[in-house]
């Protein structure tokens, strides 16, 4: 009975040394490359919103449709300190150029940050 129980613990000792040793920088550089392609993603999608609703205004799409206002409110939104940086007399033009800027300033912004976070986090 004694042997049976100096097996049973050189058993399981010789399991827990065969465990592979996790490669935790090569786990944080792919953590790291999702995040970043996560803030990316966003980033393109925050643009699109903004393009679509500079498409919709200079097309003279109507107001009440649910996608339009739904758009709308999704822009004016993201548009941060952008929807008023230019005041043409032109509405379609003053939405043009400052939801246009503010496209542009995400997909910077969303680019930037997804090279330092893959760099922070070690991943190429």
């Amino acid at each position: 009975m004694g042997e049976h129980a100096e097996s049973s613990s050189a058993s399981k000792e010789t399991r827990v040394s065969r465990r592979a040793p996790v490669d935790w920088r090569g786990t944080g550089g792919k953590v790291a490359s999702v995040v970043a392609s996560i803030v990316r993603w966003a980033g393109l999608i925050f643009a699109a919103l903004l393009v679509i609703h500079v498409i919709f205004t200079v097309g003279s799409a109507n107001p009440d449709n649910g996608i339009v206002s739904f758009v709308k409110s999704w822009a004016d939104s993201l548009a941060l300190g952008f929807s008023d940086l230019f005041t043409p007399s032109d509405e379609k033009l003053r939405v043009l150029v400052n939801y246009g800027i503010a496209a542009i300033f995400w997909l910077v912004v969303s680019g930037v940050l997804a090279k330092v976070i893959r760099r922070v986090g070690g991943a190429s």
